[in-house]
């Protein structure tokens, strides 16, 4: 419990960090998960207090809270453009910053709109931090319902172990574009790259949450205090 009362501090930190790098007039992609969560309570304080920006959600649950919080919404539709975009990740891999993505199980929407920023930010705490992608936790991926298990048999081929994602219900997740998630397993120690280039190639694979050569910049959360990591 104690444990998890540090971690959060640490989200919180990173989170009030990026959220403070947001100026008048600015296009804002608002990302989705816990620590996107406390970034954009921060911002709507902000904008309470007289910020002027735009939102470009990347899921529902962040427009839902965006709205409860008075933070202005767009779309992509009109603003092809983003000026930044901030967000969570599962891991972040030293070095390179590239990322896996999508545990909250938006990961087309946010990876749409990370690509579409002129500069990605991305918060979290120290736990985040990997040597290599893929190692440690499942890469997820988002199938169309059609056929999905045979989407399912051409990740097997791959060498992937494969979890569909169930709601709490027990049924299969289907995330805000109607899609299945299949969460994959790799166990072989891939390179993230090729592992983008094989899933890439995969029929019936809407997206993946590998985030190769898009971040900008990572805010990281440690019991040190912030730190700020750039790739290279």
């Amino acid at each position: 419990m104690e444990r998890q009362i540090i971690l959060n501090d640490l989200k919180q930190a990173a989170a009030d960090s990026a959220a403070a790098l947001l100026q008048d007039g600015m296009i804002v992609g608002l990302g989705s998960g816990s620590t996107a969560t406390l970034a954009v309570k921060t911002i709507g304080k902000r904008v309470q207090q007289g910020l002027r920006i735009v939102g470009i959600p990347t899921s529902e649950s962040t427009a839902k809270l965006a709205r409860e919080l008075g933070i202005p919404l767009s779309n992509l539709a009109e603003h092809e453009e983003i000026d930044i975009a901030i967000d969570g990740a599962d891991e972040v891999e030293l070095g390179t910053l590239n990322l896996i993505k999508g545990r909250g199980g938006a990961l087309l929407r946010e990876k749409l709109i990370a690509t579409a920023s002129k500069r990605f930010v991305v918060m979290v705490d120290e736990t985040k931090l990997v040597d290599q992608l893929a190692v440690r936790d499942a890469i997820p991926t988002e199938v169309v319902p059609f056929g999905w298990q045979t989407t399912g048999k051409r990740l097997r081929q791959l060498g992937a172990v494969i979890s569909p994602r169930l709601a709490p219900d027990g049924q299969l997740f289907i995330t805000d574009g109607g899609h299945y998630i299949l969460d994959c397993a790799f166990h072989g120690g891939q390179s993230a790259a090729v592992l983008q280039q094989e899933l890439d190639s995969i029929v019936g694979l809407v997206e993946h949450g590998l985030f190769i050569g898009i971040t900008t910049e990572v805010i990281v959360g440690t019991a040190a205090g912030l730190k700020h990591l750039t790739p290279g």
